[in-house]
């Protein structure tokens, strides 16, 4: 997402909602503390939003507040959605895997009846990538194999994982603080995904 900045005022005449129902979403930890960006300008300090992020968060809100309560939205947003327990079929009626990525899933995973939070956020990343295109089975066991041996990458909202292939060989990483990753010469990026984009697309699959 872009790292382009909107002023509060701005999402405010934007979206329709009041100051105080964005500093009551803030309180219910709906939008993050570090999305309120503290910048001097001429006439003071202002606050500033990632604008993409913000958009996107209010209009999300704006259409489940009917049908959830701040504190289960607030659980929604949440990279850390302790509670959530969902059946495969589920996780499937709503989109988030397709019949045969399921099976690679749980072939390697082993047999699971309630899928809790970050067994959701594995399958969607393993989904996404296979959908795409941008791997193969193999490299999806790897990218597998990674997060069952460092399960923090999932608590990381600035992780991005990545694939890159050098003479026909796969290798899956991942950089925690989305940071840049310098490949040596004649190795390919092959796919590379961020772990806060594919909670924020999982999360609206979710509600």
């Amino acid at each position: 997402m872009s790292d382009e900045l909107i002023s509060k005022k701005e999402v405010l005449d934007l979206t329709g909602i009041s100051y105080g129902q964005l500093y009551r979403w803030k309180r219910k930890n709906l939008i993050p503390e570090d999305w309120f960006v503290r910048k001097s300008t001429f006439t003071g300090q202002e606050t500033f939003f990632p604008k993409e992020k913000i958009l996107e968060r209010v209009e999300k809100i704006q259409k489940m507040k009917d049908s959830l309560s701040l504190d289960e939205l607030a659980d929604l947003f949440s990279l850390n959605a302790t509670n959530l327990k969902l059946p495969k079929e589920s996780l499937m009626a709503k989109g988030i895997a397709s019949d045969p990525v399921m099976n690679i899933f749980l072939d390697t995973q082993g047999e699971i009846h309630e899928f809790n939070y970050y067994e959701i956020l594995k399958l969607y990343i393993l989904s996404s990538l296979l959908e795409s295109g941008d791997i193969h089975i193999e490299e999806g066991k790897m990218l597998l194999q990674l997060l069952n041996d460092h399960q923090e990458i999932l608590q990381q909202p600035k992780a991005v994982i990545c694939f890159i292939r050098k003479l026909g060989m796969s290798s899956c990483l991942a950089s925690m603080n989305g940071e840049q990753v310098l490949l040596e010469k004649g190795t390919k990026l092959a796919a590379a995904i961020s772990v806060e984009q594919c909670a924020e697309e999982l999360k609206s699959k979710l509600a």
